[in-house]
């Protein structure tokens, strides 16, 4: 849905169409980023708690920087950077209180690995954003989210018990949250990132891993009456502390 709402804004705006390279270059991106990684994480979550999840997306900015290491742009981190990385994972493993962690199955492992082949799709999808033949910016969101939100919206008619039409039998909380998704999460929030993606260096990139369980705390805190501990209070310092290590090491990398 954001994709059709912002595929036709940005031609208004005197975008291009994109070729068929950029295209299939945008596709890649796509399935990569949403099909790949954020349909993963739902299916993983069908075995594992909320809470493992969180951390072991939290995970993510450790798979990025390696991955970068490695593969891609051969660039060793500096000391600052594996401090910050140090940090926001021991912020994150407070914050989701692992407690939790008992509600566990005996097919956790199932969710557990999915989660970490999500990490590798969107760390590998990040790096190679600044490495593709992308349309501009905006054109380049919406064909990602077209290509990926496509491939999502396939999979579901194809394995689960659902039509097109399914979305008319949604509660009204449903739709509000898919409607927030739309313009919050899709349009702002991933076109966002897929600039930062191609705009800025991956350890920087890397660190809205840890951002993300801050905010939906404090979202949870105003908008669903959750109370929280000092515990939560030091893990979003411990985090921020963490992203702030990573920000300062741009110029030494």
């Amino acid at each position: 849905m954001a994709g059709f709402i912002l595929y036709p804004a940005a031609r208004l705006s005197g975008y291009q169409h994109p070729t068929r390279k950029e295209w299939l270059s945008a596709g890649i991106i796509g399935i990569l980023l949403l099909t790949l990684a954020n349909g993963g994480m739902t299916i993983a979550l069908q075995y594992i708690p909320s809470g493992i999840a969180a951390l072991l997306a939290g995970l993510l900015p450790l798979f990025i920087i390696v991955l970068n290491w490695i593969g891609f742009a051969k660039l060793k981190p500096t000391r600052m950077v594996v401090a910050g990385l140090f940090l926001g994972i021991i912020g994150i493993l407070l914050l989701v209180r692992p407690g939790s962690f008992q509600a566990t199955s005996s097919q956790s492992w199932i969710g557990i690995t999915i989660i970490l082949f999500t990490n590798l799709s969107w760390a590998t999808g990040t790096l190679l954003s600044t490495r593709l033949a992308l349309p501009r910016q905006l054109i380049s969101s919406a064909a990602q989210m077209l290509v990926g939100g496509g491939m999502l919206l396939l999979a579901g008619l194809l394995f689960e018990p659902v039509t097109l039409i399914s979305i008319l039998d949604a509660p009204p909380k449903a739709l509000g949250a898919m409607i927030y998704l739309v313009i919050f999460g899709s349009i702002l929030g991933f076109s966002s990132y897929a600039w930062l993606a191609r705009n800025a260096p991956a350890h920087i990139v890397s660190t809205h891993a840890f951002v993300n369980p801050i905010v939906a705390v404090l979202l949870g805190y105003f908008f669903a009456g959750e109370r929280y501990n000092m515990q939560a209070i030091w893990a979003a310092l411990i985090i921020i502390a963490g992203v702030g290590l990573i920000t300062l090491s741009k110029k030494r990398t």
